[in-house]
């Protein structure tokens, strides 16, 4: 289904954008049209430099000299047929030259820097899936869904982060969200992802995990910067482990008795943000519960919760996740992301991570 709305939106915007490139043509025949409507000489004929300036915001230096010229054979044409006098003719002609040799120089240097951004975004893009891999439909016993929105869209990467991995201890996973904004943001967010995916390996002990993301903080971070997270594990018989360093509490979403419940995990031993044990003396405990077939655990970061919309409204993710929770996290979670834009009016004003797990009842065979 998001394959088929993809391509068709990729469609509508080819169509756009061959509309867009006729247009300074067409706007060309709209001034001819209306000098051999009104015969009104010298009025229309400046008209036609309207032609050529709008297609160096839509056209290639070809696209603008094609115009240019077509504006100023038709102008030679109409000023010949009204007789408009030779002086003013020639004015108006100098004129759409000068028009047509300015914007076809605006057009190479837009096209310059579109070509520059758009090695910008492939850069950003690489980063991110090397820093973000992307996570497949299964792992381990679980179903897993992912959302994740830059504030930046041209960014395409910012400070929140997420890994889900299978190690010999079980599945075990991380979303977290680094203070700060930009490339600061992303080496924090990159340094927490890469001790966790291999400490995740070495470590039997998630306290460990999280102690060895801790001691390298401690090491690299400034004084004011930290990293909120929630570290979890599935180290099997039906139970869960997390560990919450200062973030929001992640949503269980439980079926019992044909109803749905949704209720946020709430620390049992509260624990600072990464990256600032040092200032509270305060070491994380591990929290455990029970994670049966059928349960689902929604972790997020607060670009979710924190979206207001034109009201100044937050939303309302607990009351968003009973509404759409269904059997597909992938389903769930366009739902919930296209809610969450809506609510915002289109855009996000903070990065934004959604990673959901679902225990099926009877295992799913990876394809």
């Amino acid at each position: 289904m998001s394959q088929a709305r993809e391509q068709l939106a990729s469609q509508a915007r080819e169509q756009l954008t061959h509309w867009v490139c006729a247009l300074p043509v067409l706007i060309v025949c709209v001034v001819v049209l209306a000098d051999l409507a009104g015969g009104a000489g010298m009025i229309w004929l400046p008209l036609l430099a309207a032609g050529p300036a709008l297609a160096a915001t839509t056209n290639g230096p070809r696209g603008v000299l094609s115009t240019g010229l077509l504006a100023v054979v038709l102008g030679a044409s109409l000023g010949t047929r009204d007789r408009v006098p030779g002086e003013e003719l020639a004015a108006v002609l100098s004129a759409l030259v000068t028009v047509t040799l300015a914007s076809g120089l605006a057009s190479v240097l837009r096209g310059r820097r579109e070509r520059v951004l758009a090695a910008v975004r492939s850069v950003a893009e690489t980063a991110q899936h090397a820093l973000l891999k992307p996570v497949p439909a299964t792992v381990g016993p679980f179903q897993v869904a992912v959302r994740y929105s830059a504030a930046a869209a041209e960014a395409r990467i910012g400070g929140d982060l997420y890994a889900l991995i299978p190690t010999p201890y079980g599945v075990r996973l991380i979303v977290g969200d680094v203070r700060g904004k930009g490339l600061p943001a992303v080496g924090t967010a990159a340094l927490v992802l890469g001790v966790f995916r291999e400490a995740a390996y070495d470590e039997p002990d998630l306290l460990a995990v999280v102690e060895r993301i801790e001691r390298s903080l401690a090491r690299n971070l400034g004084a004011d910067d930290f990293v909120t997270a929630v570290v979890a594990g599935y180290p099997g018989s039906g139970r869960l482990e997390m560990v919450n360093c200062g973030h929001a509490p992640p949503l269980l979403v439980r079926r019992s008795g044909g109803r749905l419940s949704v209720e946020p995990v709430e620390p049992a031993h509260p624990a600072p943000p990464l990256g600032l044990r040092a200032l509270t003396g305060h070491a994380p405990g591990l929290q455990v519960l029970p994670f049966a077939d059928g349960d689902q655990l929604l972790l997020y970061t607060d670009g979710v919760t924190e979206a207001r919309d034109r009201g100044r409204a937050f939303y309302r993710l607990g009351e968003g996740l009973a509404r759409h929770a269904c059997e597909e996290p992938s389903r769930t979670l366009d739902a919930l992301h296209a809610e969450l834009l809506a609510h915002v009016g289109g855009r996000l004003h903070d990065d934004a991570a959604l990673l959901l797990i679902r225990k099926p009842a009877v295992p799913v065979i990876a394809g």
